[in-house]
Protein backbone atom coordinates (compact mmCIF):
# COMPACT_ATOMS: atom_id res chain seq x y z
CA UNK A 1 0.00 0.00 0.00
CA UNK A 2 1.54 3.30 -1.07
CA UNK A 3 1.52 6.49 0.97
CA UNK A 4 -0.90 8.05 -1.50
CA UNK A 5 -3.48 5.39 -0.64
CA UNK A 6 -2.88 6.02 3.06
CA UNK A 7 -3.19 9.78 2.66
CA UNK A 8 -6.04 11.24 0.66
CA UNK A 9 -4.63 14.54 1.94
CA UNK A 10 -1.93 14.37 -0.75
CA UNK A 11 -4.63 14.75 -3.43
CA UNK A 12 -6.02 17.72 -1.48
CA UNK A 13 -2.54 19.29 -1.31
CA UNK A 14 -2.12 18.78 -5.05
CA UNK A 15 -5.45 20.53 -5.64
CA UNK A 16 -4.34 23.51 -3.50
CA UNK A 17 -1.03 23.64 -5.40
CA UNK A 18 -2.88 23.77 -8.74
CA UNK A 19 -4.99 26.63 -7.37
CA UNK A 20 -1.79 28.51 -6.53
CA UNK A 21 -2.32 28.11 -2.77
CA UNK A 22 1.20 26.89 -2.14
CA UNK A 23 1.49 27.67 1.57
CA UNK A 24 -1.78 25.84 2.27
CA UNK A 25 -0.56 22.85 0.23
CA UNK A 26 2.69 22.76 2.25
CA UNK A 27 0.74 22.85 5.55
CA UNK A 28 -1.40 19.89 4.43
CA UNK A 29 1.71 17.86 3.56
CA UNK A 30 3.30 18.72 6.91
CA UNK A 31 0.18 17.28 8.58
CA UNK A 32 0.67 14.07 6.59
CA UNK A 33 4.30 13.86 7.76
CA UNK A 34 3.19 14.08 11.40
CA UNK A 35 1.66 10.63 11.01
CA UNK A 36 4.02 9.20 8.37
CA UNK A 37 7.59 10.51 8.22
CA UNK A 38 8.29 8.24 5.24
CA UNK A 39 5.63 9.64 2.95
CA UNK A 40 7.73 10.37 -0.14
CA UNK A 41 4.81 12.07 -1.92
CA UNK A 42 4.45 14.59 0.91
CA UNK A 43 8.11 15.63 0.55
CA UNK A 44 7.71 15.82 -3.23
CA UNK A 45 4.64 18.04 -2.90
CA UNK A 46 6.41 20.27 -0.36
CA UNK A 47 9.41 20.55 -2.71
CA UNK A 48 7.20 21.33 -5.70
CA UNK A 49 5.36 24.06 -3.79
CA UNK A 50 8.56 25.65 -2.49
CA UNK A 51 9.82 25.56 -6.08
CA UNK A 52 6.75 27.53 -7.18
CA UNK A 53 7.43 30.01 -4.36
CA UNK A 54 11.06 30.27 -5.58
CA UNK A 55 12.30 29.14 -2.17
CA UNK A 56 14.93 26.88 -3.67
CA UNK A 57 16.79 25.96 -0.44
CA UNK A 58 13.61 24.65 1.17
CA UNK A 59 12.61 22.86 -2.04
CA UNK A 60 16.04 21.19 -2.22
CA UNK A 61 15.83 20.04 1.40
CA UNK A 62 12.38 18.46 0.96
CA UNK A 63 13.29 16.77 -2.34
CA UNK A 64 16.54 15.34 -0.98
CA UNK A 65 14.44 13.80 1.80
CA UNK A 66 12.08 12.29 -0.79
CA UNK A 67 15.08 10.76 -2.60
CA UNK A 68 16.43 9.33 0.67
CA UNK A 69 13.14 7.43 0.93
CA UNK A 70 13.06 6.41 -2.73
CA UNK A 71 16.04 6.98 -5.04
CA UNK A 72 13.98 5.71 -8.00
CA UNK A 73 11.32 8.42 -7.79
CA UNK A 74 11.16 10.00 -11.25
CA UNK A 75 9.23 12.95 -9.80
CA UNK A 76 11.74 13.72 -7.01
CA UNK A 77 14.70 13.40 -9.42
CA UNK A 78 12.94 15.69 -11.91
CA UNK A 79 11.97 18.30 -9.31
CA UNK A 80 15.43 18.39 -7.70
CA UNK A 81 16.99 18.63 -11.16
CA UNK A 82 14.68 21.56 -11.83
CA UNK A 83 15.75 23.23 -8.55
CA UNK A 84 19.40 22.96 -9.62
CA UNK A 85 18.63 24.40 -13.05
CA UNK A 86 17.00 27.41 -11.35
CA UNK A 87 20.24 27.88 -9.37
CA UNK A 88 22.40 27.49 -12.48
CA UNK A 89 23.95 24.29 -11.12
CA UNK A 90 23.78 22.71 -14.58
CA UNK A 91 25.89 19.61 -14.00
CA UNK A 92 23.88 18.41 -11.00
CA UNK A 93 20.70 19.32 -12.84
CA UNK A 94 21.64 17.22 -15.89
CA UNK A 95 22.55 14.19 -13.72
CA UNK A 96 19.21 14.19 -11.91
CA UNK A 97 17.14 14.94 -15.01
CA UNK A 98 18.86 12.15 -16.95
CA UNK A 99 17.92 9.80 -14.13
CA UNK A 100 14.33 11.08 -14.18
CA UNK A 101 14.24 10.59 -17.96
CA UNK A 102 15.48 7.00 -17.66
CA UNK A 103 12.81 6.30 -15.01
CA UNK A 104 10.02 8.05 -16.93
CA UNK A 105 11.04 8.22 -20.61
CA UNK A 106 9.49 10.62 -23.12
CA UNK A 107 7.86 12.90 -20.57
CA UNK A 108 7.77 16.33 -22.28
CA UNK A 109 8.38 18.34 -19.09
CA UNK A 110 11.35 16.21 -18.01
CA UNK A 111 12.79 16.46 -21.54
CA UNK A 112 12.23 20.24 -21.58
CA UNK A 113 14.21 20.72 -18.38
CA UNK A 114 16.88 18.24 -19.42
CA UNK A 115 17.30 19.93 -22.81
CA UNK A 116 17.52 23.38 -21.20
CA UNK A 117 20.07 22.24 -18.60
CA UNK A 118 22.16 20.38 -21.18
CA UNK A 119 22.18 23.41 -23.44
CA UNK A 120 23.45 25.59 -20.58
CA UNK A 121 25.93 22.92 -19.49
CA UNK A 122 27.72 23.25 -22.84
CA UNK A 123 26.00 20.43 -24.74
CA UNK A 124 24.16 22.90 -26.94
CA UNK A 125 23.36 20.65 -29.88
CA UNK A 126 22.09 17.82 -27.70
CA UNK A 127 20.08 20.28 -25.60
CA UNK A 128 18.29 21.63 -28.69
CA UNK A 129 17.59 18.07 -29.92
CA UNK A 130 15.98 17.17 -26.58
CA UNK A 131 13.92 20.37 -26.58
CA UNK A 132 12.75 19.59 -30.13
CA UNK A 133 11.74 16.10 -28.97
CA UNK A 134 9.90 17.61 -26.04
CA UNK A 135 8.07 19.97 -28.42
CA UNK A 136 7.15 17.05 -30.68
CA UNK A 137 5.50 15.36 -27.67
CA UNK A 138 3.75 18.54 -26.47
CA UNK A 139 3.48 20.91 -29.48
CA UNK A 140 1.31 23.50 -27.69
CA UNK A 141 3.32 23.90 -24.48
CA UNK A 142 4.35 27.58 -24.11
CA UNK A 143 7.23 26.73 -21.75
CA UNK A 144 8.79 24.37 -24.29
CA UNK A 145 8.18 26.81 -27.16
CA UNK A 146 9.82 29.67 -25.23
CA UNK A 147 12.82 27.65 -24.00
CA UNK A 148 13.51 26.31 -27.49
CA UNK A 149 13.02 29.79 -28.94
CA UNK A 150 15.60 31.23 -26.54
CA UNK A 151 18.12 28.54 -27.54
CA UNK A 152 17.57 29.29 -31.24
CA UNK A 153 17.90 33.01 -30.52
CA UNK A 154 21.28 32.30 -28.88
CA UNK A 155 22.26 30.25 -31.92
CA UNK A 156 21.27 33.21 -34.16
CA UNK A 157 18.64 31.07 -35.91
CA UNK A 158 16.27 34.04 -35.92
CA UNK A 159 13.71 32.54 -38.26
CA UNK A 160 13.11 29.45 -36.12
CA UNK A 161 13.16 31.51 -32.92
CA UNK A 162 10.57 33.98 -34.27
CA UNK A 163 8.34 31.11 -35.41
CA UNK A 164 8.40 29.57 -31.91
CA UNK A 165 7.67 32.83 -30.08
CA UNK A 166 4.82 33.63 -32.50
CA UNK A 167 3.37 30.19 -31.86
CA UNK A 168 3.50 30.83 -28.09
CA UNK A 169 1.62 34.09 -28.61
CA UNK A 170 -1.07 32.31 -30.63
CA UNK A 171 -1.61 29.99 -27.66
CA UNK A 172 -1.11 32.63 -24.94
CA UNK A 173 -1.52 36.14 -26.40
CA UNK A 174 -0.48 37.73 -23.08
CA UNK A 175 2.78 35.75 -22.69
CA UNK A 176 5.25 38.46 -21.67
CA UNK A 177 8.38 36.37 -22.16
CA UNK A 178 7.41 35.50 -25.76
CA UNK A 179 6.65 39.18 -26.53
CA UNK A 180 10.01 40.32 -25.15
CA UNK A 181 11.90 37.55 -26.93
CA UNK A 182 10.16 38.26 -30.24
CA UNK A 183 11.22 41.91 -29.93
CA UNK A 184 14.77 40.73 -29.21
CA UNK A 185 14.68 38.52 -32.32
CA UNK A 186 13.61 41.49 -34.47
CA UNK A 187 16.30 43.71 -32.93
CA UNK A 188 19.12 41.20 -33.41
CA UNK A 189 17.92 40.38 -36.91
CA UNK A 190 18.17 44.07 -37.87
CA UNK A 191 21.64 44.40 -36.29
CA UNK A 192 22.79 41.21 -37.97
CA UNK A 193 21.52 42.42 -41.35
CA UNK A 194 23.34 45.75 -40.89
CA UNK A 195 26.62 43.95 -40.17
CA UNK A 196 26.21 41.75 -43.22
CA UNK A 197 25.65 44.78 -45.45
CA UNK A 198 28.84 46.49 -44.26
Amino acid sequence: MSSTDTHPLIAEADKKKNEGKHTEAIRICERVLLSDLNCKEAYEEIGDNYLSLRQYDKAEKALKQALKIDTTSANANYLLGFVYSCNGNWEKSVDLLEKADSLFPNHPEILRCLGWSMYHNGERKRGVILLERSLFLAPHDPLILNDLGVCYLNEKNFERAAHLFKKTLQIEPGNQKAKECLNAVKFFQREFDKLRKK
